[in-house]
């Protein structure tokens, strides 16, 4: 079985962001694999465990994004390739889901795994658009996968529960929390992970389409009003100085 999987390079949780005109600031950031796309790296070396085959890393950026691909090497996948784009908009999914899907097409995989969205642009696009692309089915949210053959049966996250949906390969999933724990990479993995190839392939080679969104500008978000506390009291004095506020002051009522 052949599994692609779908690795993003965002800023940690914990880096300080600044923003540039048009960019963040990429001074003194730490980067790491995005969380949600290490429980589809995990998914896809499973996989390759219980069925044989191999599991093909694949991310899109400029060479620091080589550091995720490590770090997938390390975790146990057998391949690691860089779509390298040195402007990379990271919010422009449209751009970034064809050049992969034009990749997966040359790889002819069984399935292909990312996370459900990124934790920098949060736009839960890049996986299902690559799936239309392909023409494929896909099932968003996975919590669990079973495959028979060529027939794969995945339980999904619904809104107050779970569905089960069933669909036939090739497949494309985006995982959710839950589908699995990620492994740690080992000491040697980490070692070996240092020494292996990355395949380098330019846009280019993939049809070179051209970016389908434009930044103008970016700005943080507006400084919150500072709140405001009310006089303790009765219930009833409570509650007048509480609907006077939200009447004259937030103007909400």
């Amino acid at each position: 079985m052949k599994v692609v999987v779908l690795v993003k390079q965002v800023p940690d949780t914990e880096t300080s962001i600044k923003l540039g005109d048009k960019s963040i600031n990429e001074a003194g950031v730490k980067w790491i694999i995005s969380p949600y796309d290490e429980f589809a790296i995990e998914e896809g070396i499973k996989l390759r465990e219980k069925n044989g085959g191999e599991v093909i890393a694949v991310t899109v950026g400029p060479d620091r994004t080589q550091e995720a691909l490590r770090t997938a090497y390390a975790m146990g996948v057998d391949k690691a390739v860089q779509i390298k784009v040195d402007s990379y908009n990271n919010f422009d999914s449209a751009f970034t889901s064809e050049l992969i899907a034009n990749f997966i097409k040359s790889e002819n995989p069984d399935i292909v795994i990312s996370g459900r969205q990124a934790i920098d642009s949060d736009s839960s696009q890049t996986g299902v658009q690559v799936a239309e692309r392909l023409g494929w089915a896909h099932v968003s949210l996975a919590l669990k996968l079973e495959i028979n053959g060529t027939s794969a049966k995945v339980t999904r996250e619904v809104e107050g529960g779970t569905a089960v949906v069933e669909a036939s390969l090739p497949l494309l999933l985006t995982a959710q929390k839950g589908l699995n724990e990620p492994r740690y990479p080992s000491l040697k993995g980490i070692m070996t992970a240092k020494k292996k190839p990355i395949t380098t392939v330019n846009a280019a080679d993939l049809g070179n389409p051209s970016g389908k969104l434009e930044i103008v500008s970016l700005e943080p978000p507006p400084a919150r009003i500072a709140g405001r506390k009310l006089e303790a009291g009765d219930a009833d004095g409570f509650a007048q100085q509480l609907v006077k506020a939200l009447r004259e002051e937030a103007k909400v009522i």
